[in-house]
């Protein structure tokens, strides 16, 4: 089968996602700059989730138009991503909640981490699905980057019992390395 359902259905997920993390965030109890400045650590806590969400979303996007088919293993293997992926709203709102405490921060490392795996899960079975020599498997190549973002995520999680500003640091540093455009699947589908 071809790859609209499974994109379809997935960006209706993370749609779903992203709009529970927005409909998590209270409104500030006042109607001054105090007020909204006690909403800042909530409000920076929905930046990085939502901005984590949309690096899973991009890369997920790109890839499915590098593949041109699914099998049972790619469904359950999405299936996996987009469990780990809805659990973010929950992760990152404990992580306020709790006013980042320890075992919350290292929660959402674990939710990242376990989404990257999907996300890692997915690609393989991508690409034993549509063969070694596809448009996905030539542009993935040994994907230095998804290995390095998962290493990170897993590092965070003890370092968070630590301090988890450090944590917090390397979420934001994981995210930010996925600003730099990765244009391995573009070359290829555009070659």
């Amino acid at each position: 089968m071809n790859t609209g359902r499974l994109e379809a259905f997935s960006d209706g997920v993370v749609a779903i996602i992203i709009t529970i993390m927005v409909l998590d965030m209270k409104v500030p109890a006042g109607a001054d700059l105090k007020a909204l400045e006690s909403a800042a650590p909530v409000f920076a806590g929905y930046a990085l989730s939502y901005v984590n969400v949309g690096i899973f979303w991009i890369n997920h996007h790109h890839m499915l138009h590098a593949a041109e088919h699914v099998d049972g293993r790619s469904l359950w293997s999405n299936l996996f991503l987009l469990f780990w992926l809805s659990m973010v709203p929950f992760a990152i709102r404990w992580v306020d909640e709790s006013h980042f405490a320890a075992t919350p921060t290292a929660g959402y490392g674990v939710t990242l981490a376990l989404a990257a795996i999907g996300y890692n899960l997915l690609q393989r079975a991508l690409i034993a699905c549509n063969g070694a020599e596809s448009r996905l498997a030539m542009a993935i190549g040994s994907d230095i980057k998804g290995r390095a973002s998962l290493a990170g995520y897993v590092a965070a999680v003890p370092l968070a019992f630590v301090s988890p500003w450090i944590s917090i640091a390397i979420y934001i540093l994981v995210a930010g390395t996925w600003f730099i455009p990765d244009r391995r699947i573009e070359m290829r589908v555009k070659a």
